[in-house]
């Protein structure tokens, strides 16, 4: 009620909502799942992912006021951990890279809040009071109080205070695709008139 301006009643939030179906969801698989009963916690999750699109693993650790809001794509790793009062917009994963063991999956401190799209993949922390731009890829360490925006996410505020704004200018950055394109471009004009001059020499 507190996060989110378009909830009109408490009835609504609790019979509609399904970011609130599924961490209700979550606390029960939870519980199932730290009393050795895996087969009947997997069974919750898988269930209310089929009814939200919001998959939480019931061996993730989650505090308290955890608030999915949309949902739908949210990934929750089994090792994934998460602080009191956070935000997790749609489309975001707390996963892992593949390469690790036993910790595989991300911690958020407390107060985070994780944009649409982003994902947050390895075993590292995200501080207290984070905010992780929307459609970020997030692969290591951030700071308390601290907002990472781009692919790879790096950090460009630190306590409200822009850092690096040479380096981290994520409107005039070149584009990479484009200047291949450009260069791909020149090439087939330089291989065009090679084979137009080859063709008047035969002639």
């Amino acid at each position: 009620m507190e996060r989110d301006p378009a909830a009109r009643s408490r009835l609504e939030v609790y019979f509609l909502y399904s970011g609130f179906k599924a961490v209700r969801s979550y606390r029960k698989a939870n519980w199932f799942f730290r009393h050795n009963m895996k087969f009947i916690a997997r069974f919750i999750s898988q269930r209310a992912r089929h009814k939200t699109g919001i998959e939480i693993h019931p061996g993730a650790t989650i505090g308290k006021g955890l608030f999915i809001d949309h949902g739908m794509g949210v990934v929750i790793g089994e090792t994934a951990e998460i602080g009191d009062n956070c935000t997790i917009y749609q489309n975001v994963t707390l996963g892992g890279t593949g390469k690790d063991h036993g910790k595989r999956h991300p911690t958020l401190g407390n107060n985070v809040l994780v944009g649409s799209g982003a994902k947050v993949l390895g075993p590292f922390r995200v501080g207290d009071n984070a905010r992780i731009a929307a459609g970020a890829v997030v692969l290591s360490e951030v700071p308390d109080n601290a907002t990472a925006v781009g692919v790879p996410a790096r950090v460009v505020r630190v306590n409200g205070v822009k850092i690096n704004n040479d380096c981290l200018d994520q409107i005039h950055f070149t584009d990479p695709v484009a200047q291949k394109i450009c260069q791909l471009e020149h090439q087939v004009d330089v291989l065009t008139k090679a084979v137009n001059e080859l063709s008047k020499n035969n002639k």
